[in-house]
């Protein structure tokens, strides 16, 4: 099912990207430098299409990298509750242990 569902969604996507890329294949100058622009050292000419699927994945990388920064403190707190529980769980092994208990099962893995 998924299988089915992501192909009905990408296919007209990668259809759409295609005739994109064929209709905007005409070279264009992308000017860098804001302050030359008769004879800029900083330009690059390419087909329309290359220049804008270039311009997203680099905004796609950007906005993964800042997201995964963002999520960095739930990282850190996640490994601290991890290794919270871990020393609980010891402890409570160890108390069992002392009182001749029978030891606790063993909990899933979360994570």
């Amino acid at each position: 099912m998924r299988v089915a569902l992501k192909a009905i969604i990408l296919v007209p996507v990668f259809v759409l990207l295609i005739v994109f890329a064929v209709v905007n294949r005409a070279p264009v100058t992308l000017l860098l430098d804001p302050f030359d622009l008769t004879a800029p050292p900083l330009a690059i000419t390419a087909p329309l299409f290359i220049i804008i699927f270039l311009s997203l994945m680099v905004g796609i990388a950007v906005g993964g990298v800042g997201v995964w920064i963002s999520q960095a403190i739930h990282r850190q707190s996640l490994r601290h509750h991890k290794r919270e529980a871990e020393r609980y769980r010891a402890e409570i092994e160890e108390l069992r242990r002392r009182s001749d208990l029978p030891p606790l099962p063993q909990a899933p893995m979360i994570g």
